[in-house]
């Protein structure tokens, strides 16, 4: 906890000088409104109950693309690691792939699938896709060359050469690609519902623009973040207990 507290004191600290700059120099609420007005509509919100429906909508997709983009990615990571030929094929032009803004798909993935969740859910997946490929990649292929040779001339086979030795030295690697993946999972959620959502936090954001709601758009903002961090730490809990019992073993 201790540990924590500047970090706590500053974020106070910035939150007093925001509420003092609005107030102070008579900043009008459309343009920023002060903390103050942002947490008495999310209060609003809570209460009401509006709120929670949405908040659901976006942790499904998240947790969706996530899911998806993660077993595609590993897959992909996996199966490029194990074969270089098909690497040296595919890698650019799954690289060429990334540099498409996944916002500019959002057209066609409305043609394709309709309103609703799918489109959010497959720009997640999309956007979750390549850290977890590209680092278990690169933790596949960069496992010691010595541990390698000892595992053949020990006599064992590819699968388990692949299971015993390089997947558990790139957990760490993998692990770091997930802890990337969680974060693009919520803003490639916000996205999709953008483009074509029909509910969610990205669709209340859209719709208190419509309506040019300042407060409540900050106070979903607060609530978007707050998930994020929430999906973000259990992610890293995991991982410290994933890896603490790897290393034991």
């Amino acid at each position: 906890m201790s540990q924590r507290l500047p970090s706590l004191l500053l974020f106070l600290a910035l939150i007093a000088a925001w509420e003092a700059w609005c107030r102070l120099a008579a900043v009008p609420a459309l343009v920023l409104p002060p903390p103050s007005a942002v947490l008495a509509t999310l209060g609003s919100e809570i209460v009401s109950g509006r709120l929670w429906p949405h908040l659901a909508v976006t942790a499904a997709e998240m947790a969706l693309g996530l899911a998806f983009g993660a077993v595609l990615g590993l897959g992909t990571g996996i199966l490029l690691a194990e074969s270089p030929r098909l690497s040296r094929l595919l890698r650019p032009y799954i690289l060429a792939s990334q540099l498409v803004p996944k916002l500019a798909l959002g057209p066609l993935f409305l043609i394709w699938f309709g309103f609703g969740m799918t489109p959010a859910v497959a720009i997640t997946a999309l956007i979750c896709f390549f850290p977890l490929m590209e680092n278990t990649f690169t933790g596949l292929t960069e496992v010691d060359a010595g541990r390698r040779d000892l595992f053949r001339m020990l006599g064992a086979s590819r699968l388990q050469t692949l299971l015993r030795l390089k997947l558990p030295a790139a957990l760490p690697v993998i692990m770091a690609g997930l802890r990337v993946a969680v974060v693009l999972a919520l803003v490639g959620a916000v996205v999709g519902e953008f483009v074509g959502g029909r509910a969610g936090l990205g669709a209340s954001i859209i719709a208190a623009q419509s309506v040019m709601d300042t407060s409540l758009i900050f106070a979903l903002f607060v609530v978007i973040t707050a998930l994020g961090m929430i999906v973000y730490e259990a992610v890293r809990a995991i991982e410290r207990r994933v890896l603490h019992r790897y290393s034991k073993g």
